[in-house]
């Protein structure tokens, strides 16, 4: 079979960009206990209410290598947060929500989106985000949002609002492994 020179050009062209986009994508972070996923079958769907301040229901029942499909409606008055993690990673989230809303990224009600594009590091926050790849999301009064998640691994985990006063006044759920 020959192959004609525009013809070679165009698959080259087409293996690098394609190499290119996979590289650029930005990968999911990883967790001890799972990472974000996508939605498929045998995917089950979860939805927790957030009032103002606790979650409805407040644990969940969660088999390891399962794909949760978490909804999450604030019917509160406040900006919430569903944010997994283990009781650590929790505290030190805190200390970041903090430093957001110090810098007006964030107030009791919502998000400033012009101030959330602000460098994170320059905060000393490193490259911390927000969104269903990162295992958080912020929920503004009225609305919702989802996050799918794999839990790979059995351990303590928790589904928390980390938003500075929330966390302390009971805001926190337990995701309970079982078989």
């Amino acid at each position: 079979m020959t192959i004609t020179r525009d013809v070679f050009t165009a698959v080259l062209g087409l293996s690098i960009l394609g190499a290119a986009s996979a590289a650029l994508a930005a990968p999911a972070e990883s967790f001890p206990f799972g990472q974000a996923a996508k939605a498929g079958p045998g995917t089950r769907t979860v939805t927790i209410t957030m009032k103002d301040n606790h979650y409805e229901p407040e644990s969940v029942a969660i088999k390891t290598g399962e794909t949760v499909r978490f909804v999450i409606v604030n019917k509160g008055d406040f900006l919430h947060e569903f944010a997994l993690g283990q009781p650590n990673d929790h505290a030190k989230h805190q200390e970041m929500m903090k430093t957001m809303m110090d810098h007006g990224m964030i107030t009791a009600i919502g998000i400033n989106r012009e101030a959330m594009k602000m460098d994170h590091s320059k905060m000393g926050m490193g490259a911390h985000a927000h969104g269903p790849e990162s295992g958080s999301v912020l929920v503004e009064p009225g609305k919702s949002a989802e996050l799918t998640w794999k839990f790979t691994k059995a351990m303590k985990v928790e589904f928390a609002c980390t938003i500075p006063g929330h966390y302390e006044s009971g805001m926190v759920g337990n995701l309970e492994f079982g078989k």
